[in-house]
């Protein structure tokens, strides 16, 4: 439902003699999660703004207090309950403000097929006025972006991989490409009005156009040619078509771009043509992310993660004979239910060999509707937990912290 309390023309004119008074309702908007998020935001502040909103400068000097949630955490989802709880007392002193959830949250619960967990989140946030889903915030206005050079772009929406951890697949639904003619033109337009670095979003990049190609038909790019989508292979069969190679090319070669960056990307859809096209357009980015999750196979496999350890370290080495540059960042869960000791070793053993420029490691939280929530048992102690993010964190983070520099 699109925000029912909107008024056509958002602004008041109070006449007072020969001065009329113009006040423009304002909007502020929170941010939690990722990149993506963010992208979120920003198309959010034009939805706004295209509806006549001013940005205010915080919470107490808007009208309307929008947060973009996340659900990959629990921290996360907990950060969002108490931000509403401080709005609700702001919402006292000014009973005209509105509160706007959206993001994953709201997508996890829509997505409920019961609709219990959307009964459950009006239930326990009753201070909110709008849940608004992000599907109802389009491409139709230029994103408000804050930096001035580098753009964010959305290429896709969603996941289809359901790895046992993940609520992504119920959070943003299952995975939708943009028209690659559209992407290519956003990102045209942002090098005319000065933008040099594009990032392209999504779940997983390297699937995008999955669902553009059927039955490995051939595809018409946006310049006339005619191409075959590249087929991933994985375990000994063709697991994906996807167009990925053919837009991250396209996208390098526009005229004005100095830097494109990608994220992210699933280990066992990193094909060779992806290789190809990085190692051939030097203003690709050689910082590369790749989720490994955990380094050993039996708490991969629960995971549903389709590669082993030694799968993980030999697509390493591909990519760093094609691109000596190379280097590496990845995200890393510790205490996976059924981690022992001697399976998180194998992740420790994991890091030294590959030698990550960085990691984003969380602690293992339940997340309601996944796999390893409904048939897995949390049985890692939170001390312990604990004890493995900063032995990992020490070991690859340890010179982004002050007193390494």
């Amino acid at each position: 439902m699109r925000a029912r309390y909107l008024r056509p023309i958002n602004f008041f004119v109070i006449f007072r003699p020969f001065k009329p008074i113009i006040y423009f309702m304002k909007y502020f908007i929170q941010t939690f999660g990722c990149a993506q998020n963010v992208a979120d935001s920003e198309r959010i502040a034009a939805y706004y703004q295209a509806r006549n909103y001013k940005l205010a400068k915080d919470f107490s000097d808007a009208d309307v207090g929008i947060i973009n949630t996340c659900v990959v955490r629990q921290q996360a989802e907990n950060r969002v309950y108490g931000l509403v709880k401080n709005l609700h007392k702001l919402k006292k002193k000014k009973p005209n403000f509105k509160i706007v959830v959206t993001g994953c949250l709201v997508g996890a619960a829509a997505r409920e097929p019961s609709g219990r967990r959307m009964y459950d989140l009006h239930k326990r946030l009753p201070q909110v006025d709008e849940f608004l889903p992000i599907e109802e915030v389009g491409f139709e206005y230029q994103a408000i972006r804050n930096d001035a050079t580098h753009a964010l772009v959305p290429i896709s929406n969603g996941c289809n991989n359901f790895c046992t951890f993940c609520i992504v697949p119920f959070s943003r639904g299952r995975e939708h490409s943009r028209p690659f003619a559209e992407i290519v033109d956003e990102v045209k337009h942002l090098v005319k009005a000065g933008f040099s670095q594009i990032t392209l979003l999504g779940q997983n990049v390297n699937s995008y156009g999955a669902d553009l190609v059927k039955d490995n038909q051939s595809y018409k790019l946006p310049d006339k040619r005619i191409v075959k989508p590249v087929m991933v292979k994985h375990l000994g069969r063709q697991r994906i078509p996807t167009l990925f190679p053919y837009l991250l090319e396209t996208i390098s070669q526009i005229k004005g771009i100095k830097k494109v960056d990608f994220i992210s990307s699933n280990p066992w859809d990193f094909s060779d043509e992806l290789i190809e096209v990085i190692a051939k357009n030097k203003n690709i980015s050689r910082i590369l992310h790749l989720p490994v999750q955990a380094g050993d196979d039996v708490i991969l496999k629960k995971m549903n993660r389709w590669y082993t350890q030694a799968e993980y370290v030999k697509l390493i080495e591909k990519i760093k004979k094609a691109i000596p540059e190379a280097k590496f960042t990845t995200d890393i869960i510790v205490g996976f239910p059924g981690e022992t000791k001697a399976a998180f070793n194998q992740t420790v053993k994991l890091v030294k060999k590959v030698k990550f420029e960085r990691a984003y490691i969380a602690c293992y939280s339940p997340r309601t509707g996944t796999a390893a929530a409904k048939v897995m048992v949390d049985d890692v102690p939170h001390e312990e937990k604990k004890r493995r993010f900063h032995q990992l964190d020490r070991i690859i983070n340890f010179w982004l912290r002050p007193d390494t520099k």
